[in-house]
């Protein structure tokens, strides 16, 4: 311990030249500061973005109430699952440590807006009202309402103007609207929120899904939920299924079934590729903008750090000064950069819905991003620090 007191008196007394140097020229460092804030907005946004994106579309997923999760092998993502036979259902249940297999419907419709009669796209969410499907406390209170013919509940959290809708169902009073150029009643709410595939959610029952989709036949599903026996392994049950049923349905767990749907947002649409590409492109714009003003700085002092070097400073000392500067832009922009996102955020919740949040996380890696582009950006401006020769300056 008391070695390491003379090493801290030393650099608390250190000059910081880092500093000095930058703040010799405010105007430079303040556009410094600006761009490379700039490149952290750039990034946490598309950070944020790529995060709403697999958390929006796979809140469904996590409130499931089930064990496993059988689809079609052919199956790309929530609302485009296609259909295997129902019967899988029933075999499925021939196997031990099964305890209920129930179908799933999911397909995306055209909603009419009741208040502004304009249409848009609600996934519609169909279930057996007697095997609860959802652990959100709000469907399961109105189970009994959407086994009447031709009911549904809606989410509260729908990207659009429905704020008169909601406030009339929230009062008992009925509501009605078109799905797919059919007449239904809105009797109750829930809430999960808007996604990238859809801007809300209808629920009901099987029947009425049928219903409304005449063309779905009755002896095929989307999906099938199975729940185990207390204490069965869900992989040992998996497993089982999988050499069970036929190979015209996939078996996965409720958390490969999430990954199942991140991966479909993530490797098989360019949204995906589309957010990396712009937190890189964030990254390079930050490396330029810090290597300009470092490599402006280094120019305009060319002339002291060559009489440095003729003391007797070695490169290593000098090259300290350049990496100072850009550790020291890297907190200065970082700081306003993680100020604006937070209203970004905000602002972009609001607007649409989506659960764009800051997190720790997500702080640290841009900062972790911007002190490794600050650091790249001082290596290579140090380049011409190194070839600096006091014989060529004087």
């Amino acid at each position: 311990m008391i070695g390491l007191i003379k090493p801290l008196q030393q650099l608390r007394r250190r000059t910081s030249l880092g500093w000095l140097q930058l703040s010799h020229d405010k105007g430079r460092m303040l556009v410094a500061v600006a761009g490379i804030a700039f490149a952290d907005v750039l990034m946490f946004m598309q950070l944020g973005f790529q995060n709403a994106l697999y958390t929006s579309n796979t809140r469904l997923h996590q409130s499931l109430q089930t064990d496993l999760v059988l689809i079609h092998p052919q199956a790309r993502n929530l609302i485009n699952l296609s259909s295997f036979p129902r019967r899988r259902l029933y075999q499925a249940m021939n196997v031990p440590g099964v305890k209920s297999a129930e179908p799933l419907y999911v397909k995306i419709a055209n909603w009419k807006n009741p208040e502004t009669r304009r249409e848009t796209s609600l996934m519609v969410v169909g279930f057996n009202p007697d095997r609860p499907a959802f652990a959100l406390p709000e469907v399961n209170q109105n189970l009994s309402a959407i086994k009447l013919p031709d009911t549904v509940l809606f989410d509260r959290a729908s990207r659009g103007e429905y704020q008169g809708t909601i406030a009339q169902i929230a009062e008992g009073k009925a509501v009605k609207a078109e799905v797919e150029r059919r007449t239904i009643n809105v009797s109750g709410l829930f809430t999960v929120g808007a996604s990238f595939a859809a801007d809300g959610i209808l629920m009901t029952s099987d029947q009425n899904y049928l219903r409304l989709f005449p063309r779905q036949n009755a002896t095929s599903v989307n999906a099938g939920l199975i729940q185990l026996q207390p204490g069965a392994d869900p992989v040992e049950v998996q497993q089982v299924l999988k050499a069970y049923l036929p190979a015209d349905v996939k078996v996965l767990t409720k958390e490969e079934f999430i990954d199942f749907e991140k991966n479909y947002w993530a490797k098989n649409t360019a949204i995906g590729f589309v957010f990396n590409l712009g937190v890189a492109m964030g990254f390079v714009v930050g490396v330029i903008i810090v290597y300009q003003v470092l490599s402006t700085d280094v120019s305009d002092h060319m002339g002291e750090y060559a009489t440095f070097k003729a003391m007797g400073y070695r490169n290593v000392y000098l090259l300290g000064i350049v990496f100072e500067e850009a550790l020291i832009l890297s907190v200065l922009g970082f700081l306003p950069g993680v100020g604006v996102s937070f209203g970004l955020y905000s602002l972009t919740r609001n607007a649409t819905n989506l659960p764009l949040y800051m997190t720790l996380l997500r702080a640290f890696i841009v900062l972790l991003l911007n002190v490794i582009m600050c650091t790249i950006s001082g290596a290579i401006a140090t380049r011409k620090l190194q070839a600096a020769d006091p014989a060529d300056m004087f």
